[in-house]
């Protein structure tokens, strides 16, 4: 098998804080590929993972390939390079809940966090605690939502390398639905409004959420005041992140022109195991 290698041509980005949240990795409508294009292409004092990275509800153990394990390896050379990264669990990845508050090192998880960033307040969590389509009954509808979602991400692919091959714009038929759906489109408002309206009674600058996969930062005012509301998107459809630089965020948009790619070849067929040795491998002196 081979797996395409993603080398960066930009000059290696320095954000203070990125923000990613619904990757989803181990299922067909992730964009692994491109997300370790980005990931080797910057170099964060902090990462936050907001939910979300791996999709616990569709984790088969036969779709898990070679680029979606690289995300992992990206993220872990970024720690072992002196990145901070906080893990903050969402609802795709609530079997990870059970660990909360657990660090090792550098790396942090938590269900939601709150930091301060040169005198400004920010409350970040993924945003699944405003939705009851993934709570008691109604989560296996979600579920099963979840699979339909992803074929319909598919078939969105190839007819968009169809569409491509003829020289004609990509299209997206999910962002199409979700904008000609008025529930949608309200739905999303009151997710927004609800997150803002929290936020500025608990007295927060910033409210970062993920979640819906729409990408946004705006400010939201209500009479009791007002906050900054952002989103960090997906990859899956807006392959979109958060970035802090020079005390401003700013949507980050994934762009297929300002990446290379090689090929290198990965072998999926695991080697022999071989457990017979002679050779001293720790030496312990006292245990004491």
């Amino acid at each position: 098998m081979r797996f395409a290698k993603p080398l960066y041509t930009l000059k290696k980005q320095n954000p203070e804080i990125v923000v990613l949240s619904d990757v989803h990795l181990g299922t067909y409508g992730c964009h692994a590929t491109e997300l370790v294009n980005y990931l080797q292409s910057i170099s964060p004092r902090l990462l936050i993972l907001n939910g979300d990275i791996i999709d616990g509800w569709q984790f088969s153990k036969r779709y898990f390939p070679p680029a979606h394990l690289q995300v992992i390896k990206e993220i872990l050379n970024l720690l072992s390079n002196g990145t901070r990264v906080v893990y903050i669990t969402g609802n795709h990845d609530e079997m990870m809940r059970r660990y909360s508050d657990m660090q090792l090192s550098n790396f942090q998880l938590v269900d939601k966090l709150v930091l301060e960033v040169n005198g400004k307040m920010i409350w970040a969590f993924h945003g699944d605690v405003f939705d009851n389509t993934t709570k008691g009954s109604a989560k296996f509808i979600a579920k099963l939502g979840g699979y339909g979602y992803d074929w319909l991400i598919c078939c969105n692919r190839f007819i968009n390398w169809c569409l491509k091959k003829i020289g004609r714009p990509k299209m997206s038929f999910s962002k199409k639905i979700k904008n000609s759906v008025k529930k949608a489109v309200n739905w999303i408002n009151d997710f927004e409004q609800t997150a803002a309206e929290l936020a500025i009674e608990k007295g927060y600058d910033y409210v970062i959420c993920g979640h819906i996969h729409q990408p946004q930062k705006k400010t939201i005012t209500t009479k009791n005041g007002s906050v900054t509301y952002l989103n960090s998107g997906d990859w899956v459809e807006n392959l979109t992140a958060l970035e802090y630089t020079n005390n401003e965020w700013t949507i980050y948009q994934y762009e297929e022109k300002d990446y290379k790619e090689s090929v290198i070849p990965i072998h999926r067929k695991l080697p022999a195991l071989n457990v017979l040795t002679n050779e001293v491998g720790l030496y312990i002196n006292s245990l004491h």
